[in-house]
This record gives C-alpha cells, sequence and structure tokens, in this order.
C-alpha cells in the first residue's frame, strides 16, 4: 500500500511537471505556425536585418527594433548591475540583522510592483528630468534603462546574495586567518568564488528586461529608427507587438508573430546562457 501511494504521488509529479512543459511547448508550436510563414515569404535577412517597417507597403524589417532592445537592455545592465551587486553584498556581508531584515523585504517588494506603475512613475519624473537637464525629448532609450536598470534590480539582488550566502564559511575564514581584511575577503574571495552564480543572476535579469513591454511603451518614445544616442526615442521588439497586436490582420499580424519569434529565441539563449553557467560551476 505504501508503494502503490509513492508511486501515484510521483506519477501525479510527473504529470505536473509534463503539463509545464507541455503549456510551454504549445506557445512555441503556435508562435511558430503563426510566423515562420511570413519568414519564408519576406526572407529571413529581409525580415530580421531590414530597415524599414511598414505593414501598409509590406515591408517588414525589424532591425531597428532589435537595435533598440539591445541598446535598451544594454543600458539597464550598465545601471542596474552595479547597484544590484553592491546591494547583495551589503546585505550579505555588511548590513546588521535587523537592517538586512527590513531592505531585503522591500527589495523583493520591487518585484511586486506592476509595470505600468514603472511606466507612470518614468513618465512623471524621469522624462521631465532628461528633458529639462540633460536635452532631448525625454523620451529616450536613457529612460527605458532607468526604468528597467530598477526593475531588474530584485531579480540580481535576490541570486546574487544568495550565492554569497552559500559559499562554505572556510572560504572567508580562511581569508581572515591570512591576514585579509573583510572587504578584501569580499573582493579577493567571495565575489570571485560566487562568479557562476552572479553571472546567472545578470543573465536572468537581463531576460527580464528584455521581455518588458508596458513599462517601456510608455517612455521610450516608440519611433522606428536606429537610434544615434541615448538620448533618441526607439521602440523595442516587445514595444512593437504591444502597440500594434490590437489592429493587426493578415500578413501584418504574421510579421508579429515571427517578431516574437525572435523575441523567444533571444530570451531562450540568455535563459541557457544562464543555465550554461551555473551548471560549468
Amino acid at each position: 500500500m505504501k508503494r502503490i501511494k509513492e508511486r501515484l504521488s510521483a506519477g501525479m509529479f510527473l504529470l505536473a511537471a509534463l503539463s509545464a512543459l507541455s503549456a510551454l511547448a504549445l506557445i512555441a508550436i503556435f508562435i511558430f505556425v503563426k510566423g515562420v510563414p511570413i519568414i519564408a515569404k519576406v526572407g529571413f535577412f529581409n525580415f530580421v536585418f531590414g530597415m524599414v517597417w511598414d505593414p501598409s507597403h509590406g515591408l517588414y524589417g525589424i532591425f531597428p527594433m532589435i537595435i533598440g532592445t539591445v541598446s535598451v537592455t544594454l543600458g539597464a545592465a550598465i545601471l542596474g548591475v552595479p547597484v544590484a551587486i553592491s546591494c547583495s553584498v551589503f546585505l550579505a556581508e555588511l548590513a546588521p540583522a535587523a537592517l538586512s531584515n527590513m531592505v531585503r523585504p522591500a527589495i523583493q517588494l520591487l518585484a511586486a510592483i506592476p509595470s505600468v506603475v514603472y511606466g507612470f512613475w518614468g513618465l512623471l519624473f524621469i522624462v521631465p528630468f532628461i528633458r529639462n537637464y540633460i536635452g532631448g525629448p525625454g523620451l529616450s532609450i536613457l529612460a527605458g534603462s532607468i526604468i528597467l536598470g530598477i526593475m531588474i534590480l530584485p531579480t540580481i539582488i535576490s541570486i546574487t546574495e544568495v550565492s554569497l550566502l552559500s559559499l562554505p564559511r572556510q572560504y572567508k575564514e580562511g581569508a581572515f586567518a591570512l591576514g585579509l581584511t573583510h572587504w578584501q575577503t569580499i573582493r579577493s574571495v567571495l565575489l570571485p568564488s560566487s562568479k557562476s552564480g552572479i553571472v546567472a543572476a545578470i543573465i536572468l535579469g537581463l531576460g527580464r528586461a528584455v521581455g518588458e513591454t508596458m513599462a517601456v511603451i510608455m517612455v521610450l518614445g516608440n519611433a522606428v529608427a536606429i537610434p544615434q544616442s541615448i538620448l533618441d526615442p526607439a521602440r523595442t521588439l516587445t514595444t512593437n507587438i504591444g502597440i500594434e497586436m490590437g489592429y493587426a490582420s493578415g500578413e501584418h499580424q504574421e510579421a508579429l508573430f515571427a517578431t516574437g519569434i525572435v523575441l523567444l529565441v533571444i530570451v531562450m539563449i540568455l535563459n541557457a546562457g544562464a543555465q550554461y553557467v551555473t551548471r560549468r560551476k
């Protein structure tokens, strides 16, 4: 009887795991079925590296939006990653227990804030600040990078802190025994030892940035052109889908699904990179 219950429980867990994989497979199949025909008609090179997006004239080039996605994501990484790693080190090694118990839930709360709230905040504060004190229209790559840099903080901080706390105590004790200060131990021993976890956290955070839509729509400007500076407006792959899917039809709709294929491939590459870095160590 006990073995039957164990097998039944194992079967239920296996069914749950397969259902999750099935949902992922169905989503991927649906997107590919909808998007591959237009890629085949237009041509892969013309679709991915085309410079003009004009569905009314049958032109479906998404390269400016790929550049916009990469630019905003890279800007978010430059702004957010140093802050996130510094905060993780502070929480794991420097902060008193009472303070870390207050700061940690506040950081986790950032992940629960709806993206549209970030967008409103950026539209009311970040965009006017850039327009009045830095230059440009305000709706720009810089504004999107700042918003996304804040939004990726919870992911990177949580995973990096766990990586630091999971290191064996002997690492720190051995460093202290050799005469290293606390900061030298953090810089020369703890951070290098948790490098794989930190890299995985950064990649997962960037995956979050790549897939963000609503907040970026509100602060990026949504211009379908290759930006010349961080103060220029741009459009990402996700914002293109979010803006035009409501009224698209026919080949236009298929092109948006094809854009989703490119976005899905980018996110899968980032996640696979995180898994590879984590498992290698």
